[in-house]
């Protein structure tokens, strides 16, 4: 992160300033960089990523020592790497799209540059790749994927004993149009799981294709800079290696998700509602989106008769949800299982601090557990009750404020979004695109786009590469820190320390944007 430039870009002559305000060539080395970042978390996944439990390319061949010992440490010291190889890359992409250097071209063919190695990799940061197949095999099955989990599978040996040990008796919180695409996917590939992992995030692109059509769309309703917007939701390092590298079904819902929200602004609105009932049905939190575009609706009907309105928009927007719903529930489960309503609670098992509210419950257990011997889960349970209670209010507040629709609508949509990634348990790291994929249409201000670069950073980094999490080895969360927060500055100004400069023994050039965006 500590150059501006690709040196083959800078032009001979005229101050920095000006300099950073000539468009630049392609971005060659950056690009090349992020790729040489990825295929190392590819080749290093195979020992230190989500490996199988029974590896039929390595399990036993010569290359098997990457998993064990001393190879494992080599393996997780390669992956480490590449990723600091990638955040360099997005860092620096960052500053040329904000100078104004580069295009939206540029951002777009480094992603795939990005994601391209990332398709056959094992599971990176996540194993729950593994459980989405063994809950698609339940279906295919005949087994209720709602009612328990995967260990009750007597067929598909090796898909079922992937499953991380805390959800082989879970019941599936996804939705079941989700499980139907799952389902598809084990009934090609079988007990195949290396062949089930990539046909997942082959299926899953599905949702980046829905995002890079609708966004540069949605970018001319909302005001936002095209490549600052691709640079955030697809260049990203939570997109590429979290939701491709995952991968995570999140994708998916994302591409109904920003398709649906643009067809509102559009004043399509059956098939936004359409659209975004399909992405609730695919992962249950699109439905958040839902009652905004009541009043996106609502504005966009003649006269100024705001109640009526209202009211047409919302019984509309009902009648064409409920059809979508059970008709989507039938065609996946074969009935209208609403099983999978109470599935969302399977999450909640995880507990950490990244949750706020648990974090909150287990300071406050800490500090009585000094006095005296306590358990910790009433703490956690009433402050994950307050904040629940909490974050209802904010969302109603921030609807009731959405009631003149159009742009403020789909802001306060993506704040809310967010709100339920952080409040409610679990917050895994992932679940931050639901809000920050629709905010990236808006303008941003340079700083607060320095405080994604850490965000995006500290949260790909809190889980181990094995899926495992890392918030209590505090060590290691004092060196995610410090990465995350060199990261961000690193966005304001290239090479922030002066390491850089030090070892070529030359003053660091303060970097100078072409013009800041001003809002969000």
């Amino acid at each position: 992160m500590a150059t501006t430039t690709d040196p083959q870009q800078t032009p001979s002559a005229g101050s920095l300033g000006e300099r950073l305000r000539v468009p630049s060539r392609f971005p060659y080395r950056t690009i090349a960089m992020g790729t040489i970042g990825s295929t190392l978390l590819m080749l290093a996944a195979l020992g230190a990523g989500g490996i199988l439990i029974r590896d039929p390319i390595l399990g036993h061949g010569p290359l098997s020592w990457i998993r064990y010992g001393h190879g494992r440490i080599l393996a997780n010291a390669m992956l480490y790497t590449g990723f600091a190889l990638i955040i360099w890359a997005w860092v620096r992409l960052g500053r040329y799209a904000l100078a104004g250097r580069i295009g939206s071209r540029p951002i777009v063919i480094a992603a795939a540059c990005w994601m391209a190695p990332l398709l056959v990799s094992p599971p990176l940061f996540t194993r729950d790749v593994f459980s989405y197949l063994a809950q698609g095999a339940q279906l295919l099955n005949g087994l209720d994927p709602y009612a328990n989990g995967p260990a009750e599978l007597v067929v598909l040996p090796d898909v079922v004993q992937n499953v991380h040990p805390l959800w082989q008796t879970t019941p599936a919180p996804y939705g079941p149009l989700f499980l139907l695409v799952a389902k598809g996917i084990v009934s090609v590939t079988g007990n195949d799981m290396i062949a089930g992992v990539i046909a997942t995030r082959l299926v899953l692109m599905i949702g980046l294709v829905g995002m890079l059509w609708s966004l540069p769309r949605l970018v001319k309703h909302l005001g936002g800079k095209l490549p600052i917007t691709l640079w955030l939701a697809i260049a990203s390092p939570m997109t590429v290696i979290h939701l491709v590298g995952g991968p995570h079904n999140d994708l998916l819902m994302l591409g109904f998700l920003t398709v649906g929200v643009l067809a509102a602004l559009e004043r399509k609105h059956v098939v936004a509602i359409v659209l975004v009932t399909i992405g609730m049905l695919i992962k249950p939190t699109a439905a958040w989106a839902l009652p905004f575009l009541v009043w996106v609706w609502a504005n966009h009907l003649p006269g100024d008769r705001k109640v009526v309105n209202f009211f047409r928009a919302g019984a509309a927007s009902v009648g064409i949800f409920l059809p979508v719903f059970v008709a989507g529930t039938w065609l996946s489960l074969g009935s209208v299982n609403l099983g999978w309503l109470t599935g969302l609670k399977a999450p909640t098992l995880i507990a950490n601090w990244m949750n706020f509210p648990t974090g909150i419950g287990e300071i406050f257990y800490s500090l009585v557990n000094l006095v005296i011997d306590v358990e910790v889960s009433p703490f956690v349970t009433v402050f994950r009750a307050i904040a629940m209670v909490g974050l209802f209010v904010f969302a109603g507040w921030q609807w009731w404020l959405a009631r003149d629709g159009g742009y403020p609508a789909i802001h306060r949509m993506a704040i809310v979004l967010l709100a339920g990634a952080i409040v409610p348990p679990p917050s895994l790291p992932w679940y931050l695109t639901w809000g920050f994929v629709v905010l990236s249409a808006f303008e941003w201000r340079r700083r607060n786009l320095a405080v994604v670069v850490a965000v995006s950073v500290f949260v790909t980094l809190v889980y181990y590469p094995t899926g495992e999490q890392a918030l209590y080895d505090w060590w290691f969360m004092a060196g995610v820190v410090a990465a995350s927060v060199y990261a961000a500055a690193s966005l304001l100004r290239p090479d922030p320390l002066g390491i850089i400069a030090a070892w070529r023994g030359k003053p660091t050039e303060q970097f100078l944007p072409a013009e800041a965006p001003r809002s969000s």
